[in-house]
């Protein structure tokens, strides 16, 4: 019959390995790749040879075989190495991959006696591949470009072509009103943080390699003149987003506008695991006449969201 006619798990019952992969494939959406940031990267030696090493870690693969095959699991529990074949005449481009060869739908290795998962070197794809050639059951590690007449493999003729099976993202949205009016800003094209606007100190996630912010400022206080210059924030010691201009010529008056600072930032390896500061600056352009402020009335509201890349 077409339906398992045991789910997964009954005691006493016996389940086909397909019945496994198939919950695999389930529990990752159809997803395959590594599973955290560090695993199965590959590296040149650390005195650049013949071959080149892969990180530990595990991933998962989907077969390509038949559409029910499901997907598989491996593990690298120690570097491994795998040799790189020398150029001639001619520059080539290898991929390598982690292969899984089931004889339940390809090939006729013992899974008794055979390794049916291992490392593989493609030789010849296209200089800009990133996906497996030939419908193997596989997921890309690497794309290597070796010049001519070369043997030894160098991190510079290395990319990385590991994706995540599912990269981890963590959401937050915080907010803050100040509790007085701030210093004003704007007599100097250096950027000042708003006094009585603290910011948010914020916990990285240890796995995490990028981080979305954006923060509103609404609204944001202008008073003496005419103003040009702009707002920017700042997150921990090394990380600034991009300015947002800001442009009012309404006067003298005092006059209330909302704004909105955002950047996508690469987070340094320092940072992970550790608790940042995030908080709202503001500077001039040269020239500027006006100021601005933040007050009882501004609301600042940051949406900060961490994600999982390979790195």
């Amino acid at each position: 019959m077409a339906l398992f006619p045991r789910p997964l798990l009954v005691d006493g019952a016996t389940h086909p390995a397909q019945q496994f992969r198939m919950m695999i494939r389930d529990l990752t959406g159809g997803s395959e790749g590594v599973t955290e940031g560090d695993d199965l990267k590959v590296t040149a030696l650390a005195t650049p040879g013949s071959s080149v090493q892969i990180a530990p870690g595990s991933g998962t693969i989907r077969g390509r075989a038949n559409v029910y095959q499901g997907s598989y699991t491996a593990c690298n529990l120690a570097t491994d190495t795998v040799p790189i074949a020398a150029t001639g005449a001619s520059a080539r481009s290898d991929m390598v991959v982690l292969r899984v060869l089931d004889p339940e739908y390809e090939g006729s290795l013992n899974p008794a006696t055979d390794n049916i998962n291992y490392f593989e070197v493609i030789s010849g794809v296209s200089s800009s591949a990133t996906t497996v050639p030939g419908g193997r059951t596989a997921i890309p590690l690497a794309r290597i470009t070796i010049p001519a007449n070369t043997s030894i493999i160098t991190n510079s003729y290395i990319t990385d072509l590991r994706k995540i099976t599912r990269p981890r993202r963590e959401r937050n949205l915080v907010i803050q009103s100040p509790p007085s009016i701030s210093g004003l800003l704007g007599g100097s094209t250096t950027y000042s943080y708003f006094s009585t606007a603290g910011g948010w100190n914020i916990a990285v996630p240890n796995w995490a390699t990028t981080v979305r912010i954006k923060i509103d400022v609404s609204p944001l206080r202008f008073s003496a003149n005419d103003f040009f210059g702009s707002v920017r924030a700042t997150f921990g010691s090394s990380l600034t987003l991009q300015p947002t201009l800001v442009d009012d010529n309404q006067g003298t008056v005092t006059r209330r506008v909302g704004t909105v600072i955002a950047d996508t930032l690469t987070l340094p390896a320092d940072y992970r695991g550790t608790t940042q500061l995030l908080r709202v600056q503001g500077a001039g352009a040269s020239g500027n006449l006006g100021r601005i402020s933040v007050d009882s009335g501004t609301a600042l509201a940051a949406d900060i969201q961490f994600e999982e890349a390979p790195r």
